[in-house]
């Protein structure tokens, strides 16, 4: 990563989050020979838009074109430059200081967060990195300079948007019953949800188009499958 290639003083971190089935997760990144834990970010190139070198930074530890992806906040609190951390980072990988000073000097991130299938990610560390692994939001390791309230700020934005933006759809396979898509609603606001009223609120939002029954033994027993209708999207 050449100074001449990337804009100076300006960085982006993503959190990418996936439903496991009963969990929120997002994907953190453990930097080689440190025992730093962090969000996956990068820089922009000099030729290159914003939200371009986000899904390129995203499509590299995710294998996914097309994810859902919105910028939601940017920090810049003096008290995140750090340089002692990144110098940390250069030195462990026996990257040359000198070639890579630049990136000692002070970064404004630009935060977005990702929205994505949980089973179709295979993720992949950067080349900084020993590893890129799922974690559930309440099992988070410590997070290196301001990353775990870029954390807190990614998922009280996430919750603000349930209504409006309709997120689950985002975190879950084409098809999914009732009770599917109320687990992702009890795992993004980290709370039970009645199930009549649950059912009774998206019914009358009328943003869902109902399938055939998902057939598993008694037919009466069988639950309903359900998309979101693209014409209400």
């Amino acid at each position: 990563m050449k100074e001449t290639t990337f804009l100076r003083h300006i960085a982006y971190d993503s959190v990418i989050f996936g439903f496991s089935g009963d969990k929120l997760k997002i994907l953190i990144i453990k930097y080689h020979n440190t025992g730093l834990f962090a969000l996956p970010g990068g820089f922009v190139q000099r030729d290159e838009n914003l939200n371009d070198a986000v899904r390129r930074g995203l499509k590299e530890r995710t294998g996914l074109d097309n994810i859902y992806l919105e910028q939601f906040y940017t920090f810049g609190d003096v008290a995140r430059f750090r340089p002692e951390v990144m110098r940390m980072i250069i030195e462990s990988n026996n990257y040359s200081l000198e070639q890579y000073e630049w990136m000692l000097d002070r970064f404004i991130s630009i935060a977005y967060y990702a929205l994505i299938n949980y089973n179709d990610v295979v993720p992949q560390p950067d080349a900084l990195s020993d590893s890129c692994d799922w974690y559930a939001i309440e099992d988070l390791p410590n997070l290196m300079l301001d990353h775990a309230e870029i954390v807190n700020k990614a998922l009280q934005t996430l919750r603000d948007n349930l209504e409006r933006k309709l997120v689950g759809m985002n975190l879950l396979p084409m098809l999914f019953t009732m009770n599917e898509l109320q687990k992702v609603y009890e795992a993004i606001l980290g709370e039970k949800l009645h199930r009549g009223t649950f059912q009774r609120k998206i019914l009358s939002l009328k943003i869902l188009k109902r399938h055939e029954k998902q057939y598993s033994g008694a037919a009466h027993k069988a639950p309903f499958l359900y998309s979101f209708d693209s014409l209400n999207k």
